[in-house]
């Protein structure tokens, strides 16, 4: 049966343009069959810090550590401020530290203000370092 065909010339179509080696090899290349699946599995893999829960104690000293900085806030002092950044696409978040002066902290909206523009919320700070607080033993 084989032997009938094989010398037979190969078929090319009057219709259609021949196509080139390349373009057939990339009909049978590798492809995502799930769109976004990689991206998906590096997200879900990605690891997140859980928000650390300061006790009574840890707040006080903050509002203390604030309150310093309130009463110098003339002095141009840096201020180094360890924070909770929530993350955007999953639960949990990061700590990051920024450091700079502080221009305004706001009571009522309980942010602080670097005069880089960088806002804090108090409710996320965690650590609060400067040289301001050598003086009053914090």
């Amino acid at each position: 049966m084989y032997e009938d065909i094989i010398n037979l010339p190969h078929y090319q179509s009057t219709k259609r343009p021949h196509m080139s080696m390349r373009d057939r090899a990339a009909q049978f290349s590798p492809f995502a069959a799930l769109t976004g699946h990689d991206e998906a599995i590096k997200e879900t893999a990605r690891l997140t810090d859980k928000k650390i829960e300061l006790t009574e104690g840890d707040k006080a000293l903050i509002n203390e550590k604030l309150q310093i900085i309130i009463s110098n806030l003339s002095k141009d002092s840096p201020v180094t401020i360890t924070y909770f950044v929530k993350d955007k696409l999953k639960a949990g978040g990061k700590y990051t530290d920024h450091t700079g002066i502080i221009r305004r902290i706001d009571d009522y909206e309980s942010t602080i203000t670097f005069q880089d523009k960088t806002t804090v919320p108090i409710e996320d700070v965690l650590i609060i370092e400067s040289d301001l607080f050598k003086e009053y033993n914090t």
